[in-house]
């Protein structure tokens, strides 16, 4: 059995102090024919269990709980009986979206993920929120980024819960410390490379200040 990565894109909203825009958001189905799990289910529970079929989603794990990344997160465990996994330091944010419904297990910061021959290692990566995580499996050359690395920076620090000299040195010390083929699947938009976002890092701290 080959473990494939799939993208799923989905659109809705992103809420939070107030604010509202539209987005387009990426959700990662990782796994072989059988079983799978997703990373991060935004806004379309359906949508998402359509492109699982008829495998056993076993998890649905989230990188950090922003609405817009667990705002189908209840719905799609109901769909599937999938478990929801997110870390701890970010339940205030997920009972802004979920305030009836606790994820069902915590992530901690060196747990591997297993499913169908994929071992993804959690990376607690906090800045854009305080449990953000980053996924990240040797086998597959890949790390899952949510919003804490995209293609030409960081991810935004701007609003409540996040803080940007945080993320940066999460960037620094947990990401690009990675192998620079290493490909960076993103929360958003489109993938990019350790190796491509490397050199920019005294550039975004320029731009940051």
């Amino acid at each position: 059995m080959t473990v494939r990565i799939e993208r799923l894109v989905t659109s809705g909203q992103f809420s939070l102090d107030g604010g509202t825009w539209d987005v387009e958001n990426n959700v990662w189905i990782v796994g072989d024919e059988r079983e799978v799990i997703v990373i991060d289910a935004a806004h379309d529970a359906e949508a998402i269990a359509r492109a699982v079929d008829d495998r056993r989603l076993t998890a649905i794990v989230c990188t950090h709980a922003h609405n817009d990344h667990v705002n189908a997160a209840p719905e799609l465990a109901e769909l599937t009986g999938a478990t929801i996994w997110l870390h701890p330091d970010d339940l205030p944010l997920w009972k802004q979206t979920h305030p009836h419904r606790d994820p069902d297990r915590h992530l901690l910061d060196g747990q591997v993920i297993e499913t169908a021959g994929a071992d993804l290692t959690v990376l607690h990566t906090p800045g854009h929120a305080p449990g953000a995580v980053c996924l990240y499996d040797p086998a597959l050359g890949a790390v899952f980024t949510g919003d804490t690395l995209f293609q030409g920076g960081p991810g935004a620090t701007g609003r409540s819960f996040s803080h940007f000299p945080t993320i940066i040195e999460s960037i620094r010390d947990r990401l690009l410390t990675l192998p620079p083929e290493t490909k960076v699947l993103t929360g958003h938009g489109d993938s990019t490379t350790i190796g491509a976002e490397a050199p920019h890092l005294e550039e975004w701290i320029q731009r940051g200040h």
